[in-house]
């Protein structure tokens, strides 16, 4: 085994929420052969494994996680010709979105600032501002556990839906890389300038560097008509697809800036659940429920958690 497999690893450094217990076994992997490694030794101990990247999207238990946490870092980026490109799964996704503005490659400018790795983000189908990145996934490359060899889904195979695809729903499968499909030949100053405005208005909406997990609850499809009407007389403008913004019906319950020990329903943007220095996950669980109990009550809605929870 080249591989060295530590114990009792503090999580919480390899997320974005900064809270979370130990793994009881962790290992980084950079490469294929690295990971094959990783998943022989989980299988010879007898471990469940769990496997980690960017760390944005996760609660993890304060206990931590009783099995083999793999770090999925795998890098690197391929150019190809007409706006193809091969992104390894363990890339960030703003260095991501940002190199392929510099390269007037269009289609992902518009998630530049969203937080996490592209594996990550093909994974949950993150999205901003009326994009997704299913929007220009050609295919994806990812690992079968249970059958031990690789394997190509088509765009079609991955079934992307709203925050969610097979990949989200399986966990038998790794992502390892995944072929873009972007616009060439646009230039990249326009491109770099959407990017930064996006990242502006991410910003200006909440600070960017907040200890938190990314927008925590899904939004929610409501047919209540009284509160579709107020929301979109908020708003502006008509709701999509018939969607609420969660932020919003956590605002309109009275929960803005509602806090539980070190945990709290941010004041500027209230799907933001943020970890405001030495919060535990219990004390995150709790205002999740609370949040999710008040908006049940007054609203009729049922509010679904974006993120994740390992080890519960």
């Amino acid at each position: 085994m080249a591989l060295t497999i530590h114990e009792h690893v503090n999580l919480s450094e390899y997320t974005t929420f900064h809270l979370g217990g130990p793994a009881d076994y962790f290992v980084t992997v950079t490469t294929e052969s690295e990971l094959s490694e990783a998943l022989y030794y989980a299988r010879e101990h007898n471990l469940p494994v769990f496997v980690l990247s960017g760390g944005s999207n996760l609660l993890i238990a304060d206990s931590g996680y009783r099995g083999l946490v793999i770090h999925l870092a795998f890098r690197g980026m391929l150019f190809h010709d007409a706006g193809r490109v091969t992104v390894a799964a363990g890339e960030v996704l703003l260095s991501t979105v940002l190199a392929l503005v510099d390269r007037g490659l269009s289609g992902l400018e518009h998630m530049a600032g969203v937080p996490g790795s592209v594996g990550g983000a093909v994974r949950g189908n993150a999205g901003a501002f009326g994009t997704e990145i299913s929007d220009v996934v050609q295919s994806v490359k990812a690992y079968d556990t249970h059958e031990e060899s690789m394997r190509v889904f088509t765009k079609e195979e991955c079934d992307f839906r709203y925050r969610s695809s097979i990949f989200k729903a399986d966990r038998r499968y790794i992502i390892l890389s995944v072929d873009l499909e972007l616009q060439p030949d646009h230039e990249s100053f326009e491109l770099e300038k959407i990017a930064k405005e996006t990242m502006a208005t991410r910003e200006a909406k909440h600070p960017q560097d907040a200890w938190c997990a990314g927008s925590f609850f899904m939004n929610p499809v409501v047919t209540n008509p009284k509160i579709l009407a107020e929301f979109e007389s908020d708003i502006g403008a008509r709701a999509r697809g018939g969607k609420v913004a969660a932020g919003w019906l956590i605002d309109h319950v009275g929960l803005r800036g509602k806090s539980i020990g070190g945990a709290k329903m941010s004041e500027q943007h209230p799907n933001y659940l943020v970890n405001t220095g030495g919060a535990t996950a219990e004390d995150v669980v709790m205002l999740v429920s609370l949040v999710q109990q008040r908006v049940r009550d007054q609203v009729g809605v049922e509010l679904i958690p974006e993120v994740e929870w390992v080890g519960f």
